[in-house]
């Protein structure tokens, strides 16, 4: 069955949480004890309803606030899709969650409440959804019960998201008014918004086809393990584990390992002792070769011609997760897959103001900023554009002094 994976992301309050809640309830998709905790937990909302909500905010900390602090991930399905739903939080000082649950998504709702339209946090979100190359954005207009159910009031958020829109690399971008707490436009098409003649979002989900032209087609399999059993029985064994991120393998094609240049031909594609002709992206596999090279954890197989950049210098797109700002003067390590070096931030190019999404000239990277640099690694990286392969163009950044991630790369060009 087809699975779709997206993220909701908001300011506070605008109802993201509820707007799960009610979808999970609705589609009959809550357990009979979470029904039951929801009852002994005895939170309503001011009409007498059950608070949906306490659905997603599953820390005890997070109740008593009345904020989603983390990533909330939720599962359900329909008779025409699965779907993981990623909820990320609201307050500015939990950006960086938001990144890590919209890194694998394939869709971003973007919730607006309606009384307060497009506000920084908007800009935010969705300046990091057009960043991390999420094709698909749906804008939900939450809270439309509070405006009346006025048409004018959800024409008027459209119009200023799509003035926004226009500054951001977002290919398709869908427009709903909802309202979560009272289930308008959630499962059923509302009776209060009949001027709306699009779909009700459960239906839009179950049927939004998810542009996957971005995924680069050129082969990459970073290797994960090297297998190396030497035991009696499987005394010449070496394969190489990892994940297909990007293409398709196949037996007899010729394969270069970067960052070394070796190159040789693929023997046997090994998956749970059967034998494939064939690793498709997203294929976890073994990888024989024809030849003893000397291949490491960390290194990369592409197919011969198809070859990323090698270099040790790239210029990156940054989101700064740390509460310590970025040191020019400390080494970080840098890991993409399994690959870890240290390196030197060369240069700031600019911060991006939220507000105005322009570039600003800075010095400064501190948390929750978003920019781009440029860096020295001390080893040579191959790296794609995060753009044209997102899997092989991200990376992170590590503290060496606490061992602590303290940012998300997304890699744009090699510096010559």
């Amino acid at each position: 069955m087809d699975l779709l994976k997206f993220i909701t992301a908001g300011s506070v309050d605008d109802g993201k949480s509820t707007l799960i809640g009610r979808l999970l309830y609705d589609t009959n998709s809550v357990l009979d004890d979470q029904l039951e905790a929801i009852q002994r937990a005895n939170r309503k909302n001011n009409d007498g309803t059950l608070d949906l909500a306490i659905l997603t905010d599953g820390l005890k900390a997070e109740r008593e606030q009345g904020i989603t602090i983390d990533v909330a991930y939720k599962y359900f399905q329909t008779e025409k899709r699965k779907f993981i739903i990623a909820d990320a939080p609201g307050h500015i000082q939990y950006t960086r969650n938001m990144v890590t649950g919209a890194s694998n998504s394939d869709l971003a709702i973007i919730l607006i409440d309606a009384r307060k339209g497009v506000v920084e946090q908007t800009r935010r979100h969705s300046f990091i959804v057009s960043l991390l190359g999420i094709p698909n954005v749906l804008v939900c207009v939450n809270k439309m019960d509070m405006v009346d159910y006025d048409q004018s009031v959800f024409s008027k958020i459209r119009t200023d998201y799509e003035r926004l829109a226009e500054n951001l690399r977002i290919m398709q971008i869908d427009y709903i008014p909802v309202s979560a707490l009272k289930g308008d436009n959630i499962v059923n098409p509302s009776p209060n918004m009949v001027w709306y003649q699009g779909k009700p979002l459960l239906d839009f989900l179950e049927t939004v086809k998810v542009d996957n032209t971005a995924v680069s087609k050129q082969a990459r399999f970073p290797v994960q393990w090297v297998i190396r059993p030497q035991t009696e029985e499987l005394h010449d064994y070496r394969g190489y584990a990892g994940r297909v991120v990007g293409g398709t393998f196949e037996v007899g094609d010729s394969v270069v390992v970067l960052p070394s240049g070796f190159s040789s031909t693929i023997k046997r594609i090994e998956l749970s002792n059967n034998n494939l002709d064939i690793a498709p992206e997203g294929a976890s596999v073994v990888i024989h070769l024809t030849d003893e090279l000397d291949i490491s954890r960390g290194d990369i197989l592409v197919k011969q011609g198809e070859q990323p950049a090698v270099s040790q210098q790239y210029e990156a797109e940054i989101c700064w997760m740390d509460t310590r700002p970025l040191d020019r003067n400390q080494f970080y390590l840098l890991q993409q897959h399994g690959k870890v070096t240290r390196v030197k931030i060369q240069d700031v190019i600019y911060r991006v103001n939220i507000e105005t999404l322009q570039q600003a000239d800075s010095t400064e990277i501190g948390l929750n900023d978003i920019g781009k640099i440029s860096f020295k690694s001390a080893d040579p990286m191959a790296f794609d554009s995060y753009a044209v392969n997102n899997a092989n163009g991200g990376a992170i950044l590590i503290d060496l002094r606490n061992n602590l991630t303290v940012a998300a790369l997304m890699i744009t060009q090699p510096i010559d």
